[in-house]
C-alpha cells in the first residue's frame, strides 16, 4: 500500500520508512530506499544530531552487534497531525451539544489554571519590565515566538506574539483570545494597563501588545526604569 503522503526529501523518506517498518539498519534503510547503505547512515547522522532518531544495538548472531535506528519521540512533530481541526471540532461540538456555558466553563477554568502557573513562574519578580521579558519567555515556551521591547515613544512596552500555535481553537472560539488578555492583565500587575494593538485573528501579522503604567503609577514618578537592554528576544520552541 502506498503512503497517502509522498515523501520528497531524503530524510523525509526516510523517517517514513522507519515510521511503516519500525527500526532498520542503516543498510535495510538504504536498500529500501535504492541507496547505500552508508548513504542512509550519513541521513541518520544528521537527523540523530537533531533529536529526531537514535540507534540501538543489540546482539545479531555471531560477529559485531548490529546498530537499527528507530525514530524518537521529537520525530512525532515530522508527520501530519490534525489536532488543531479536531480541537477545532470538539469546541463546536461541546458549544452544539453542550451549550455555551458548558464552553465557558472550560475556558474560564483553563484561564484559571494557566494564570495560576504565570503567576508562579513571576514570582519574585518585582520590576515591570522584568516581568514583561519574563512573560515573554513563559511565552515563548509555549510556542508563540513571543519578544519584548519598548515604545518609540518611551511611554511603555510592547509585547508582541509573532506566532499563534492555538489560531485555529482561538478562530472557532475567540473566548481563548479574552481569557489570555486578561490574563497578561492580571500578571503583570495592577500598577500597568494593557491594550491589544494589532490581532493575528483580524489579520494582522502578529498580536501586539501596550503595555504602560497606569496614570497614577506616572504621577507618583514612576517612569521607565533604564538598564542597559533596549529590547529583550526569544527563541521560538
Amino acid at each position: 500500500m502506498k503512503p497517502a503522503v509522498k515523501p520528497r526529501s531524503v530524510a523525509d523518506r526516510l523517517l517514513y520508512a522507519l515510521k511503516r517498518h519500525g527500526p532498520l539498519t542503516a543498510a535495510e534503510l538504504g536498500q529500501r530506499m535504492g541507496t547505500t547503505g552508508e548513504a542512509a547512515r550519513q541521513q541518520l547522522l544528521k537527523l540523530a544530531a537533531e533529536g529526531i532518531v537514535e540507534a540501538t544495538t543489540a546482539p545479531k548472531g555471531v560477529g559485531r552487534p548490529a546498530q537499527t535506528w528507530r525514530l524518537a519521540t521529537a520525530a512525532i512533530a515530522c508527520f501530519p497531525d490534525a489536532h488543531a481541526n479536531l480541537t477545532a471540532d470538539l469546541i463546536r461540538t461541546i458549544r452544539t451539544t453542550l451549550g455555551q456555558p458548558a464552553l465557558d466553563l472550560l475556558i474560564t477554568a483553563r484561564e484559571a489554571e494557566t494564570r495560576k502557573c504565570y503567576e508562579a513562574k513571576l514570582q519574585g519578580i518585582v520590576s515591570i519590565e522584568d516581568r514583561i521579558a519574563r512573560l515573554a519567555e513563559i511565552r515563548s515556551e509555549e510556542g508563540y515566538m513571543a519578544e519584548w521591547q519598548r515604545t518609540d515613544d518611551d511611554r511603555g512596552w510592547l509585547l508582541l506574539e509573532n506566532h499563534c500555535p492555538i489560531c485555529v481553537a482561538a478562530a472557532a472560539c475567540q473566548e481563548f483570545c479574552r481569557a489570555e488578555f486578561n490574563i497578561f492583565r492580571d500578571v503583570l500587575g495592577r500598577d500597568v494597563t494593557v491594550q491589544r494593538e494589532e490581532h493575528i485573528l483580524v489579520g494582522a501579522r502578529r498580536c501586539a501588545y501596550r503595555i504602560e503604567r497606569t496614570q497614577n503609577e506616572r504621577a507618583d514618578g514612576g517612569g521607565i526604569q533604564r538598564n542597559d537592554r533596549r529590547s529583550g528576544k526569544t527563541a521560538s520552541r
